[in-house]
């Protein structure tokens, strides 16, 4: 049942070939099996999954509000709001955090009849490129233990990647959808800002942070935006927009598409696979009747600095609610009230949290606040502006996902300037608000690597098409780590 795509699981289920129940059972047992050495999971939930598969199943069998979802698994990142299950951030300042609510992506979805197993591991508040920074310890790459799955989102891709749950959503606030998508082998779509609610999802970084989904292959993510994409009175960034079938123009023929390819993004230091892939992904789009264009990004450069002083800056600013008060972990015996505040924030946090908190109440106190902050917000729109400028000429741009395959576990820790590197193709659509999505294309000593997608404002409809019809041509997306097939 894992090696079929979500599609496939939900006519088997309309057939009554298979039951929720008994799909349920099979990830909970592949879990269970394999989850002691990815450490995708935070929480699993056993007992509440197998009575949302029950009510799925009986639902389907009385045909009460029955969506080609229903009685599907899922995974939540740990970042979005379940209620009555831990909600931890991957961090030990909400490692007893119990919510009283769910995020409006979960609602949506468990309204849909999606059944919950449980809560994937992710950096630390989503600061991260390596899930090497979760208090709950390291995620693993499936394709080698011994490699990174990519961050924050490490633990929704690693268990995409190992077919030991079907879909898992994940955040996206510099790449961390896209970056872990390509580092797994898997499809991974960051939405344009606004388009997916952010009611119930930790902030990291307000006007970067974006909700959305790891899946095996474009046309499941295709069926999954449908249920998820819509305004939401609750949140004040989310945009009212018409939302379009998005599996409606799977089909439709790629011949009268411009791609076009950043100058830049061929003169960064790509890996040699990373650049092979990028060419065979452009020689199966010439096949298709894909015209090509060389365009430029020329702030490209600019992207990893400005990104970083913007999301340091708003994360100091969100996290400042964490102060051992009102929830969340508090320190033990404190003294007086800066010693509670001091001690609680100071055990809490992990060290990439407070390196990044320094950084952003730097970048906002005194003269910083107009040597820095303001300039960068400036560059902002500079860099937006690269994006329009771009779509004048192209429909959309293509390019690497990440400069390089999957690294060691611990070989960046030490050089977070280095880690930070490890998303210079993927911040830029986070500042411009854009979305894009990474696909599996290829392959460098058996680890994966993706080729990312980015259109123009509310084109998912557009990138779910190109992907999907590339994944037609392909078969990277098909493929399963061995000792998890």
């Amino acid at each position: 049942m894992h090696k079929k795509s979500i599609v496939e699981l939900s006519a088997s289920l309309a057939k009554a070939e298979i039951s929720s129940v008994e799909l349920t059972q099979h990830y909970l047992k592949r879990i269970k099996q394999y989850n002691k050495n990815l450490n995708a999971f935070i929480t699993v939930i056993e007992e509440q999954a197998m009575q949302q598969a029950r009510l799925a199943d009986q639902r389907r069998a009385k045909q009460e509000y029955v969506t080609p979802l229903t009685g599907i698994p899922i995974a939540h990142k740990d970042i979005f709001s379940t209620k009555d299950v831990l909600t931890s951030c991957g961090s030990r300042m909400l490692s007893n955090y119990i919510p009283p609510y769910n995020a409006s992506i979960v609602e949506k979805l468990q309204d849909a009849g999606m059944v919950l197993l449980g809560k994937t591991n992710m950096d630390e508040f989503a600061m991260g490129s390596s899930n090497e920074n979760s208090y709950y310890g390291s995620v693993r790459n499936p394709w080698n233990p011994d490699y990174v799955p990519g961050g924050s989102s490490g633990g929704s891709a690693a268990a995409v990647a190992s077919r030991i749950i079907p879909c898992a959503t994940g955040t996206d606030t510099g790449g961390s959808i896209r970056q872990p998508a390509s580092l797994c082998g898997i499809t991974g779509l960051k939405p344009t800002y606004g388009r997916l609610s952010r009611h119930g999802m930790i902030a990291y970084a307000s006007s970067l942070d974006s909700g959305g989904i790891l899946t095996g292959n474009a046309e499941d993510t295709a069926l999954l935006f449908n249920y998820l994409a819509c305004f939401d009175p609750k949140d004040s960034t989310s945009i009212q927009q018409p939302t379009p079938d998005y599996t409606a123009k799977l089909n439709q023929p790629l011949d009268k598409l411009r791609i076009g390819i950043p100058t830049e993004y061929l003169a960064h230091d790509l890996n040699p696979d990373v650049l092979n892939a990028l060419e065979q992904a452009k020689s199966i789009f010439l096949s298709m009747g894909v015209t090509f264009k060389s365009i430029s990004l020329p702030h490209t450069h600019l992207a990893i600095p400005v990104y970083y002083l913007v999301s340091c800056a708003e994360c100091a600013s969100n996290l400042a609610r964490y102060d051992g008060v009102r929830y969340g972990y508090r320190c033990k015996h404190p003294k007086d009230l800066t010693d509670l505040y001091f001690r609680s924030r100071s055990e809490g946090f992990g060290s990439e949290v407070k390196r990044r908190i320094l950084a952003g109440t730097y970048t906002l106190s005194g003269s910083s606040y107009d040597t820095h902050y303001r300039r960068v917000k400036r560059m902002r729109h500079v860099i937006s502006n690269d994006y329009q400028n771009a779509f004048k000429e192209v429909d959309v741009i293509l390019g690497p996902t990440a400069p390089t395959p999957a690294f060691r576990l611990g070989e960046k820790l030490k050089d977070p300037i280095t880690m930070y590197l490890s998303d210079i193709f993927t911040v830029s659509n986070n500042l411009a608000g854009v979305p894009g999505i990474s696909i599996p294309a290829g392959f460098s000593s058996n680890l994966p690597i993706g080729i990312q997608i980015t259109g123009n404002h509310f084109t998912e409809a557009k990138l779910l098409n190109i992907a999907h019809q590339f994944q037609q041509q392909t078969d990277w997306h098909k493929r399963i780590p061995e000792q998890f097939a």
